[in-house]
């Protein structure tokens, strides 16, 4: 399952399921993509279909591997991964070190386990009001889900995810 950004940050009033199906369409990848973000309706824990959350590893663009397993990224440590192992926009460039982010933050929306927090997802990801607010995570601290809260009004990394393995 491949695990890519976004090619420009957003703030938190964004259409990211949309520009995760659009810009995977324009890169020629044939897959599904989905924000990884939780929303109004789903928990970013159940994005990626049931039947390839456990024996499919989590990979960047390049298919270096970031997580053993879509469920790996809940087990409660935050979503650690190896800050050595870059992770690509759709157009190929590396976010940790690309100017185009020039806030290494991504926007989830989540708890540590993947479950959705309500009172820190931009609205369900429909204001970049400056007194509303966000749950997101720094990279540098080598989490996807780190704890942190930041107003919508910022312009992170938004992740969109692989969410259903076609061979």
């Amino acid at each position: 399952l491949h695990l890519v950004a976004l090619n420009f940050p957003l703030s938190g009033d964004m259409r990211a399921d949309f520009q995760c199906f659009r810009q995977a369409q324009l890169a020629g990848l044939t897959s599904t993509y989905r924000a990884f973000l939780s929303s109004h309706l789903q928990d970013l824990a159940t994005v990626v279909r049931k039947t390839d959350r456990h024996h499919l590893p989590v990979v960047n663009l390049q298919g270096q591997t970031l997580f053993s397993n879509w469920e790996s990224i809940f087990d409660g440590n935050g979503g650690q991964f190896n800050i050595h192992v870059p992770i690509y926009s759709f157009d190929g460039r590396n976010v940790m070190t690309d100017s185009s982010w020039p806030q290494k933050i991504i926007w989830h929306g989540s708890a540590a386990n993947g479950i959705r927090l309500v009172s820190s997802y931009c609205e369900a990801w429909h204001t970049a009001d400056m007194g509303a607010m966000g749950q997101a995570s720094p990279l540098n601290t080598g989490k996807l889900l780190d704890q942190k809260v930041y107003s919508c009004n910022n312009q992170f990394v938004v992740l969109c995810i692989e969410n259903s393995f076609v061979s």
